[in-house]
């Protein structure tokens, strides 16, 4: 089947010494490695280590044909956000890895879509090179993190990057980041099982309880992890609009539950009974095949999950696995009919 993967992180094969260029410390920097491996340095310490799939378009055309994906959807690795940083310097910061990942979807049209950075901590800036990305490099949309800094989704310094989304017709990706309590929780991987999933749920009763949705219809939002912890509490989400709507219903008192199918979420949720279950909550033409490549803690196969749906209809399969991503994209398949 067409499938077309919404979640997919790249980093450029090179990369200059930011902490130098700018005079501060806290920019992700690389050392190669003799087996071809890179490791990410953040603050003289080893954050991760790469392989060549993270860089190389030939490699990760490989893994596609391997794998039946016909298009990615490419965005940067979410540590290079650099929210914390000067805004002069993240936009310096973000124009590097737009362009970056603008020619590498010159070179394949066919097989790439492009999503854009922005110094989200300055949202002037944000909106400048917002308009530049889709304008001028042709970049489908944006990838943003879960909140941005001490700032949740619903800060109204944030509004008109998203109102300039909306005008744009830009496509809006919220990836988990900088994940809550990580510091309280060190052992076990726990910020990334734990805090990411809470990132999500963060992010989207944030912008529904701060009027975003409801004030920019147009605006397609997708959320990364299949909503994150979201979905499984929107029962209690719901219930405590209606009980204590003097402390939930004060920007928007619009219920919640009437947002699903006004965004979308992505399918990596790593388990049959929670793919069917967000597919019947927020409705079959709102869950996007996404895998996380090139990392471990994704779908390891794009689309098995979805593939393996003995309960799926082919047409059900053929809208998650990549007609959804079309319409939240607002591409023509017909672009990649190469």
């Amino acid at each position: 089947m067409f499938k077309v993967d919404v979640h997919t992180h790249i980093l450029p094969p090179s990369w200059p010494d930011l902490d130098v260029r700018f005079g501060c410390s806290g920019f992700p920097s690389f050392e190669a490695q003799p087996d071809g491996t890179k490791n990410m340095i953040v603050n003289c310490k080893c954050f991760r280590t790469f392989q060549p799939n993270s860089w190389d378009p030939a490699v990760r055309l490989e893994d596609c044909d391997r794998d039946g994906v016909t298009v990615q959807v490419l965005s940067t690795v979410p540590i290079m956000f650099s929210y914390w940083a000067e805004p002069v310097h993240a936009l310096e910061l973000s124009k590097l890895l737009n362009d970056h990942i603008a020619a590498t979807v010159a070179e394949h049209p066919a097989r790439f879509v492009g999503l854009a950075t922005l110094p989200m901590q300055a949202p002037d800036l944000a909106v400048g090179e917002l308009e530049r990305a889709v304008k001028e490099l042709g970049l489908a949309g944006v990838e943003i993190g879960t909140h941005v800094n001490a700032w949740n989704l619903n800060e109204p310094a944030l509004f008109p990057v998203f109102e300039a989304a909306a005008e744009l017709g830009a496509a809006v990706f919220v990836h988990p980041w900088d994940m809550m309590g990580k510091d309280d929780m060190r052992r076990y991987w726990l910020p990334w099982l734990v805090g990411m999933p809470a990132e999500s749920s963060r992010a989207i009763c944030s912008m529904i309880f701060g009027g975003v949705l409801e004030r920019l219809p147009d605006l397609r939002v997708n959320f990364a992890h299949g909503g994150g912890a979201f979905p499984a509490t929107i029962g209690r989400i719901e219930h405590g609009f209606v009980m204590r709507p003097d402390l939930v219903a004060i920007d928007n008192d619009v219920n919640p539950r009437a947002y699903l199918g006004r965004f979308w979420m992505d399918s990596i949720v790593h388990d049959p009974a929670m793919l069917r279950y967000i597919v019947d909550l927020a409705g079959e033409d709102f869950i996007t095949m996404g895998s996380d490549y090139p990392f471990p803690l994704g779908e390891l196969v794009p689309g098995k999950l979805i593939e393996s749906m003995e309960d799926f209809t082919p047409e059900r399969k053929a809208k998650l696995l990549g007609e959804n991503a079309l319409r939240w994209l607002n591409i023509d398949r017909r672009r990649f009919a190469a």
